[in-house]
């Protein structure tokens, strides 16, 4: 458990570091912890919508619906959880390209609607080069010791 926080927050300690290369684990376990801390904080906002008073308001009548504080609670963590991983998430994207072989500039497909972000989601599937390349030594190599040093 402790080992998987470990690979969860990497991308935290390696924040804004867009050279080197990442493996797989890295990036799935990050992704991993961002759709927790994101359904978390859906959980807590869907918890604090007041349902019985909008049903009411559906039907016609004159009901004050606002949400509890709890609703604003679940709103800021997801706010400030997503400003603090925008660039850990970026980073490691482009380092998961960079194990690929390949330039980091290619996250920018993130931005081609519709099937942008399913060829990045394929790039981020596949398997790293074996050994050093361009980017740096093989993350997955037991004989390098500093890659992430």
């Amino acid at each position: 458990m402790d080992r998987m926080f470990y690979w969860m927050l990497m991308p935290y300690r390696r924040y804004a570091e867009f050279d080197g290369r990442s493996q797989r684990m890295e990036y799935w376990m990050f992704m991993l912890f961002y759709i927790l801390v994101t359904l978390f904080a859906v959980i807590l906002i869907l918890a604090a919508v007041p349902w019985s008073e909008m049903e009411a308001a559906e039907a016609g009548q004159q009901v004050d619906a606002e949400p509890s504080p709890l609703f604003w609670v679940g709103f800021s963590v997801a706010g400030i959880f997503w400003l603090a991983s925008l660039v850990p998430s970026i980073a490691v994207t482009v380092r998961r390209f960079h194990d690929q072989d390949k330039s980091g500039w290619l996250y920018l497909l993130n931005f081609i609607p519709y099937i942008g972000g399913l060829v990045v989601l394929v790039f981020m599937c596949l398997e790293g080069t074996r050994g050093p390349n361009q980017y740096g030594p093989d993350p997955k190599d037991p004989n390098q010791t500093a890659v992430f040093e």
